[in-house]
């Protein structure tokens, strides 16, 4: 099976069937997060005792890159530390934003077939939301945005280029 047929197929599961979906009751930690130029808006919900992601959800409507990558986020950071979080969510965006000639992040698993929308720079954004959702999260912020001075990966290929 080739990279493209495996990454179509993990998202249309995720899509299809998203892990962890919905919202912590009582959550100790949550954010909102906004992608204006496509649409997506979604919501992350956590609970963080002694540190460590306990629980979490997320909900809201997106784009299929979006709610796998939130599906698989969720999956991929429960039961770690935030710290380790904030590790994966920067192996993340290297993964998604970086030439593809600089070492591949090793601790992502699964979430290797995202590896081919840094070909999609109009992509990179739906793909990133729910993990800067997660960061915006355990920093205690309500809401983080792909867009203006709130912008997650500035430098990252998606600006609109002048022709």
């Amino acid at each position: 099976m080739s990279s493209k047929q495996m990454y179509q197929e993990v998202i249309l599961d995720h899509c299809k069937k998203p892990r962890n979906w919905g919202q912590v009751p009582d959550a100790t930690h949550k954010a909102e997060g906004i992608n204006p130029l496509c649409g997506d808006h979604i919501w992350v919900s956590m609970n963080v005792v002694d540190e460590k992601i306990e629980d979490i959800q997320y909900e809201g409507e997106s784009c299929a890159i979006c709610m796998a990558s939130g599906s698989m986020m969720t999956a991929k950071v429960k039961g770690k530390a935030c710290t380790e979080a904030i590790d994966l969510t920067e192996q993340f965006r290297v993964l998604t934003t970086e030439e593809e000639n600089k070492e591949e992040p090793s601790g992502l698993g699964s979430l290797a077939v995202f590896s081919g929308i840094r070909d999609l720079p109009s992509r990179v954004k739906c793909a990133l939301l729910p993990w800067h959702t997660l960061i915006a999260a355990i920093n205690s912020q309500s809401e983080i945005s792909t867009e203006g001075d709130k912008d997650p990966v500035p430098g990252s290929g998606t600006e609109k280029v002048n022709n």
